[in-house]
């Protein structure tokens, strides 16, 4: 089976186009067809910074694409492109939303089985009008989706955050013992439908430090988690918590569970970029279509200067490839029952 993978090449003006470039150049086709949403103009634009050569075949539309082989959609108009490395602006953000936009589109009328984007620039896409605190709530919105969630993918590590992309002094505030719940039955499903473990174990972090040492510290683990996950143990859900966010990562006990669910953004993802060494991998989980993304940013400050490693890039085109055979097991075994 020949998987459609398309490729958001995030804003032009940062790493997206360098990492993407390097990830194709020596990536093996057999049973991939990488589509890269963009322009002639941008490609052969970072082709010649970079000084790397990359058979694509160009395809005005949908119906030209050739299997098996690098594609370039033509995604926006050339002539208005300029490429600045390392300088955001409203047309880099426009870009970037404009190739994100096409391959959900590809994506939900099934002429793409998967969508890695590229890193785009929240200041960028806000100048071109998209009012948007990410990529996450953007794909959520773009496909009616309510129940999503931003998992971080490292080999068999594997974190979920209840809350994403809002300030610290709302944290506490945003939590509640449904929202805990609902996040960890999107974890759960996610794992057993998604990388096909049957039956989930699961951890849950705490949201104080000590996760609150018996309400001294705080009282959210008391009044809000652990209410949460006793409904869950009592349908059937092998969860642990709330555990000390320090101590569970500092003891390793990450390795004894299959998906850990932390309470707010850098409590999740500082451990996991530490412990992923640049290869971590963006899951957006509850969405009818499977998109990834590398798990580092636009990385202006060094845009154009050939620095940028494509580690996390190459493992997030891999993950896609991987979900897709899962979900068609999946899809596959459902038919049969």
């Amino acid at each position: 089976m020949q998987k459609r993978i398309a490729i958001s090449i995030g804003d032009i003006n940062g790493i997206g186009p360098e990492v993407v470039i390097k990830s194709l150049h020596d990536l093996s086709l057999a049973g991939i067809t990488p589509i890269i949403l963009s322009s002639r103009r941008v490609v052969d634009f970072w082709l010649s910074n970079l000084s790397k050569s990359l058979d694509y075949h160009y395809a005005q539309s949908v119906d030209e694409i050739a299997e098996q082989q690098v594609n370039l959609l033509q995604t926006y108009a050339d002539e208005a492109i300029t490429v600045k490395p390392g300088d955001f602006s409203k047309q880099s953000g426009k870009c970037a939303m404009l190739a994100v936009e096409e391959g959900i589109s590809l994506c939900k009328s099934k002429q793409a089985d998967a969508l890695v984007t590229a890193p785009i620039s929240k200041e960028a896409v806000n100048l071109a009008g998209y009012h948007i605190p990410g990529h996450t709530e953007f794909l959520a919105e773009k496909t009616d989706t309510s129940d999503f969630m931003m998992i971080l993918v490292h080999k068999n590590l594997r974190v979920g955050l209840v809350t994403g992309h809002i300030p610290l002094s709302q944290i506490a505030s945003t939590l509640s013992a449904d929202s805990i719940k609902r996040y960890i039955r999107i974890i759960h499903k996610t794992l057993r439908n998604n990388f096909n473990i049957s039956s989930p174990n699961i951890a849950v972090l705490g949201l104080n430090p000590h996760a609150g040492d018996g309400g001294i510290i705080g009282m959210e683990e008391q009044d809000t988690i652990a209410p949460a996950l006793k409904d869950l143990q009592s349908e059937g859900l092998s969860i642990s918590g709330p555990h000390p966010a320090d101590g569970f990562f500092g003891n390793r006990k990450y390795e004894e569970y299959d998906g850990i669910v932390a309470m707010y953004h850098d409590q999740g993802l500082i451990p996991f970029k530490t412990l992923s060494f640049g290869g971590g991998v963006n899951f957006t989980a509850g969405l009818p279509i499977i998109r990834t993304s590398p798990d580092h940013g636009t990385a202006f400050d060094i845009a154009g200067q050939n620095k940028a490693n494509p580690s996390s890039f190459i493992e997030a085109l891999k993950l896609a490839s991987e979900l897709i055979e899962h979900r068609n097991k999946q899809v596959s075994k459902d038919e049969h029952q």
